[in-house]
Formats: structure tokens, sequence, C-alpha cells
């Protein structure tokens, strides 16, 4: 009975001052953010959010795990991704749902039964911040593995070199999901170019280790499947001493030490190739 008591007070307080109390709670929000986002935007996001709180207390009391609080987290779950991706702390985040009891505090906790009140609407706004956390949290982890695909993108360039031949400049760490990337662009390229030639040049590669030549051997044998001939280019004295130390096999593979001889070779093999196709017509 006392909890129906403190809940129907709370609403009673939180509805005959929701301007005062709102117009503060957008001020303390503001004066955190330094002016990042307008006081009209975050008036208008935090006066939602307060009319949705105040609408699920009224239906169900202050159980912030309870279905009448759905729209209310809803709210909060896109106040968080939002700040998450404008570049906000997730403090900042956070601190959005905890300054209400800093409003609250001076008009609630004078009083033995407005007091008992004010804790419990404490603990349920302890609880909203908490999901506005794990939400950021959230979508910081979906950005940064969308700007680690982006980045892996970029990093990864197949470029047309000569008619017939394309080029894939790979600088840095080859592993798995940099191989699938490699082989899912350079198939592609030989397809949309009719490449019958490709120039896998590992020059800005630091090291060459088994696992490392395992990846090229996989992109040489999907490239191949596809009918390219593969030649492997950037081989410095370096890299060389260490596959040969390892004893790793290349096979038929060709390679170079430097690009531009893998590409000389190339035309060799397409001017080759040309002109027996001549002499066949002929």
């Amino acid at each position: 009975m006392t909890a129906e008591i403190n809940t129907r007070l709370l609403v009673e307080i939180l509805t005959a001052r929701r301007d005062d109390f709102l117009a503060q709670w957008t001020r303390t929000i503001g004066d955190d953010l330094q002016g990042r986002l307008s006081l009209a935007e975050l008036g208008h996001e935090l006066g939602e959010l307060y009319e949705a709180v105040l609408k699920a207390i009224s239906i169900g009391g202050l159980d912030g795990r309870g279905e009448h609080f759905g729209e209310a987290r809803s709210l909060l779950i896109e106040l968080s991704r939002n700040q998450a991706r404008q570049g906000f702390t997730p403090t900042e985040t956070a601190r959005s749902v905890f300054a209400l009891k800093e409003v609250l505090e001076p008009s609630l906790a004078g009083e033995a039964a407005s007091a008992q009140a004010y804790l419990q609407f404490a603990r349920l706004l302890d609880d909203l911040g908490l999901l506005t956390t794990e939400a950021y949290v959230r979508t910081r982890e979906e950005i940064i593995s969308s700007q680690a695909e982006q980045l892996l993108e970029l990093s990864t360039p197949v470029v047309k070199l000569w008619d017939g031949v394309v080029g894939v400049p790979l600088v840095g760490t080859l592993d798995s999901a940099r191989t699938q990337v490699v082989m899912e662009k350079l198939l592609q390229t030989l397809v949309d170019t009719d490449s019958t030639h490709a120039i896998i040049d590992i020059t800005g590669v630091p090291t060459v280790d088994t696992q490392v030549a395992q990846h090229l051997l996989k992109t040489v044998v999907a490239a191949r499947m596809m009918g390219a001939r593969c030649i492997i280019s950037g081989i410095r004295p370096q890299i060389a001493q260490t596959i040969v130390a390892l004893g790793i096999e290349f096979g038929d593979i060709p390679t170079n030490s430097s690009l531009a001889d893998a590409l000389r070779q190339a035309l060799k093999e397409i001017a080759l190739e040309t002109e027996d196709d001549v002499k066949g017509l002929l």
C-alpha cells in the first residue's frame, strides 16, 4: 500500500511541475554538453523521455523492467545510439538520465513521504542509466566493426595495370579475414575487366610466414579457378631468406623481386598467347 501511495505522490509531483523539472533537466544536460547539442533538440529528446517515464509510472509503477516501460526503454536506446554516433562519452550519455535525480532532489527529498518516493524513483533512474551504457557500448562496437570493414576494403585495392593484367598491392599483415576480402575483390575484378593475369605484390607485407604463405596460395588457387595466371612480386632478400628457412613452397607460381618485373613478365606471356592465337587462325 505504501508503494502505491509513493507512486501516486510521485506522479502528482512530476505532472504538476513538469515544465519546471524539464527546463532544469535540459539546462543541466546542456551545460554538461557545452553547446555540442542545441537546447531545442535536447529539450525535445528529454521531453519525450520525461513523458514516456511518467506514463509508464502511472500505468504500472516503478518497475523499469516491466512491459509498461517499453516505450521509455526504446527512447533511451535511441538517445544512447545517437550520442554514441555523435562522439559523446558513455559518462555523458548516462548523465542524461542521472541528472534528473539532481533536478528532483531539492523538491522531493525534504519531507519524509516525498523522500521515500524520491528514493524509489532514483533506483529506477539508476536502472535506466545502466541501460543507456549498455546501448552505448553496443553502438560503439557496431561503429568500430563497420569502420574496420571499411578500412579493410580500402587496404586491399585491386587495380587494372594493363589490358588483361590486374594488380593487388598488399600492405600490412595478411590474415584470414583480409584474405577473404582480397579473394572476393580479385575474382570480381578479373570478371569485370576480363583479365587473364593477376599480380599479387607483397612489397608492403613486413613478414611472410607459413600462415601468410597459405593465405597467398589460397588467393592464387581461387584466381586460377577463374582462368587467370598469378604472379607474386615484391620478394625482397629478407623475405626470400625467410621463405627458404621455413621451407615454404610456392610450387609453379612465378615470383619476382619487383612489380615492374612481374608486369613485364605478364605482358610477355600475353604477347606470346596472342601470337599463338593468331598462328592458330592462319
